[in-house]
């Protein structure tokens, strides 16, 4: 692959963390969007490292202002390769008759408004970029046909709007070249997915990886896992 440049949500741990140190070790420029820089040691000891090939930048992007100011920071008239919108929170979980809405609400904003929020504003940049890859990490618990268990109304919900955003996003940019798709990590040691889970971050980060750097036009408006499979709306 060509040196390419990202712009990362939710950089500063998990998946987005492992994003930058991967997509950093192959010679990669990223843009890494993390609700508060001073906080984010581990991603400031990588751009310690990066020679000038990593920034860190203050995004909240259930903040339309945060969201724009981060936009101008990025583009400055440059290409944009890769989106990769990773950020999102599970938000509060309860029985149906025990939801707290108000957290609800707070959920979809980040999970959902936020990156057609983000994709929106970073839009110019990513048609000047030369790969025109779109990618909204969302979870399997947005699947409607795969969803036998229930609960998790917040989560599921939220993720399951973020991928009919994203179908959305596939038949208005298609045309121009732009591929567009959802993708389950896996269930993955992060602060969200708990020590329990099978899967270290290393191995889901690589498999996503492998899977945008092999997308194709037939590829956009899919979901798929992070071994490529496709998976059920």
């Amino acid at each position: 692959m060509d040196v390419m440049r990202y712009a990362i949500t939710g950089a500063s741990r998990g998946l987005g963390l492992e994003f930058v140190r991967q997509l950093l070790n192959r010679g990669d420029t990223i843009e890494a969007g993390v609700r508060s820089p001073s906080e984010a040691r581990q991603l400031q000891e990588l751009v310690r490292g990066a020679e000038g090939r990593l920034r860190l930048h203050a995004l909240d992007i259930s903040d339309p202002q945060s969201v724009d100011t981060f936009a101008a920071a990025v583009g400055q008239g440059q290409p944009l390769d890769v989106l990769i919108n990773n950020a999102g929170v599970y938000g509060k979980d309860g029985a149906l008759t025990e939801l707290d809405y108000a957290s609800m609400a707070n959920t979809f904003a980040v999970n959902t408004l936020g990156p057609l929020r983000l994709t929106a504003a970073l839009l110019p940049a990513l048609r000047r970029g030369s790969a025109r890859r779109i990618i909204h990490i969302t979870s399997h618990m947005g699947s409607i046909g795969d969803n036998g268990m229930g609960g998790s109304y917040a989560y599921r919900i939220s993720k399951a709007a973020l991928n009919m955003a994203m179908r959305n996003m596939h038949v208005d940019l298609h045309a121009e070249g732009f591929v567009t798709i959802s993708m389950h990590p896996g269930w993955v040691q992060t602060d969200m997915g708990g020590p329990q889970a099978p899967l270290r971050p290393e191995e889901s980060v690589r498999g996503m990886i492998n899977v945008i750097d092999r997308l194709k036009a037939e590829d956009g408006g899919r979901f798929f896992s992070y071994q490529g499979q496709e998976l059920p709306w």
